[in-house]
């Protein structure tokens, strides 16, 4: 199956780094190829409202691993849900995003990007809490513990770990214990803290017309 999410940051015209390592270095088609697939003469159209609201929605579900498009649609839902109760909704579904299996093995070091870490979690590497689990969109709890399972910790990728996570910054809402191979989520980030390349606006106002 052919991976286009170089293609997919080019028709953006925005870094989404979706291939982890290679989308920092200079092999990053980004750099050598600054424009939309098609070329540079491609036509460029205005972006309607609604446009711009589709554009927004399919970054975030790039930004997160390429999720499909009916789960999307219920974390919105959930978000809205607690916006009724004067919760920022906004924050929300960025946390709920956040609290993915996937994205917090990503965020912990475990993998190079978020789609090799859903696919990880898929092929049963990790255990939450002690149990195997392999739902990339299993929602974490706070101080769960999340753990590269025994017989998985000899595979080439968790070998190299230490070389990865010199490379990369975690983030403050985790906490890694490198020699167990384990971590936590310590709490839920802010908006600012995640810093998602998306207006999270304009997502909401997709799904509510």
């Amino acid at each position: 199956m052919k991976d286009n999410r170089c293609k997919t940051c080019r028709r953006f015209k925005q870094k989404l780094f979706l291939k982890g390592e290679k989308c920092f270095s200079a092999k990053c088609p980004m750099i050598k190829k600054p424009y939309p697939p098609g070329g540079k003469k491609s036509r460029q159209r205005k972006v309607s409202s609604y446009g711009e609201q589709l554009i927004e929605k399919q970054k975030l579900r790039a930004w997160y691993g390429g999720l499909k498009e009916k789960k999307m649609l219920r974390y919105v839902k959930k978000a809205l849900k607690r916006r009724e109760r004067n919760e920022d909704a906004g924050e929300v579904l960025i946390q709920i995003l956040e609290r993915r299996l996937d994205n917090v093995v990503y965020r912990l070091g475990f993998a190079d990007s978020k789609n090799q870490a859903h696919q990880l979690v898929i092929h049963r590497h990790f255990e939450v809490n002690g149990k195997v689990v392999d739902r990339p969109s299993y929602q974490v709890n706070l101080n769960d513990v999340i753990q590269v399972r025994e017989k998985s910790k000899g595979i080439s990728i968790f070998k190299e770990i230490k070389n990865r996570l010199k490379k990369k910054e975690i983030p403050a809402w985790v906490e890694i214990e490198e020699g167990k191979m384990s971590g936590k989520l310590l709490r839920l980030p802010t908006t600012e803290e995640v810093n998602v390349p998306v207006k999270i606006s304009t997502v909401f106002e997709y799904y509510s017309r």
